[in-house]
């Protein structure tokens, strides 16, 4: 039996609860899991999980064993990581989370150059609007938008990014361009399904006012949101990487220029490990390279306005 690899299949399904979710992670059968399981058991006289019709719960040999086994796995891939540093060769899987807007429009590019440079690596780019739990869900690094942590995690702020109120020149035309902030009462906003209440904060300097708004659409997505909004249903509060293309194209103007949204903070987080292999760490500092070169996302001391909740859009 490849003992190290059963440890890894025992450590992720205690994690993800689940002899079909960890198959489908280590893309082998359902039984070929049971059976490094069993082989594991047997081979260290003790039983792991107990198993019954709700399925599978760890004993409590099995919760010690796993923390033992979970350091010895992190040690192992830092041992790795080390000789592959020695002759610049790093390898393997890293499994990278991220908004689907942020994904598509800033991140995919970035995966792309790194996997050029690092023709070992091998990435997995999961897309999606909601925060997963990098732990249970064998993640390596997840961007995020916001200023709140998971307490499970630790993460590297990358970048602080602005936002401001847009919308297209036919919805101005049609509805008349606000010419203070009072007047947007009388316009529909678009906005995103997630948002708590119905009022936008806003700033000029020192000057801050908070505004009840209304809009007859809300979508969970900031693809739609700016699909939305180029189409003139509406003005909305967007980050500037979002909208840049279609403010420079003109599709989009933007909506009184002196006042701006509380920022957001571009995080990068990754699970609380004592190791981390060289791969992760390659890319943590690709990114970071990668983000202060782009525009839209200042770097962190030049921060405009407080920062917002997270969010994942």
């Amino acid at each position: 039996m490849d003992t190290l690899r059963a440890m890894q299949v025992f450590v992720r399904t205690l994690e993800l609860g689940s002899l079909t979710a960890a198959a489908r992670e280590f893309d082998m059968t359902q039984p070929t899991v049971s059976k490094l399981l069993s082989q594991l058991e047997r081979q260290l006289g003790v039983r792991l999980f107990e198993r019954s019709t709700r399925g599978l719960s760890p004993t409590e040999q099995g919760q010690r064993f796993h923390a033992d086994a979970r350091l010895v796995l992190e040690q192992y891939d830092a041992a790795v990581s080390a000789v592959q540093g020695m002759n610049g060769q790093p390898a393997g899987q890293l499994r990278i989370n991220a908004p689907v807007a942020l994904g598509q429009y800033r991140i995919n590019a970035m995966v792309q150059r790194f996997l050029a440079d690092h023709p070992g690596i091998d990435i997995e780019l999961i897309l999606n609007d909601r925060f997963v739990d990098l732990v249970e869900e064998g993640v390596d690094i997840a961007f995020r938008l916001g200023g709140t942590l998971p307490p499970d995690a630790v993460g590297r702020h990358l970048a602080t990014v602005e936002r401001f109120l847009v919308a297209a020149p036919a919805y101005c035309r049609r509805r008349g361009t606000p010419a203070r902030p009072a007047d947007l009462a009388a316009h529909d906003f678009v906005r995103f399904a997630w948002t708590p209440g119905n009022s936008i904060e806003l700033f000029r300097g020192a000057e801050r006012v908070k505004l009840a708004v209304t809009g007859r659409f809300r979508a969970n997505n900031a693809l739609a949101i700016r699909e939305a909004l180029a189409m003139g249903s509406g003005m909305g509060m967007c980050p500037d990487w979002l909208v840049r293309d279609l403010l420079d194209s003109g599709e989009l103007v933007r909506i009184l220029p002196a006042w701006s949204a509380p920022s957001q903070d571009l995080t990068l987080l990754y699970p609380s490990r004592r190791y981390q292999p060289l791969r992760t760490r390659l890319f943590i500092d690709f990114a970071a390279s990668q983000f202060a070169a782009l525009p839209g996302f200042e770097p962190p001391e030049r921060r405009a306005g407080p920062p917002l909740p997270a969010t994942a859009a």
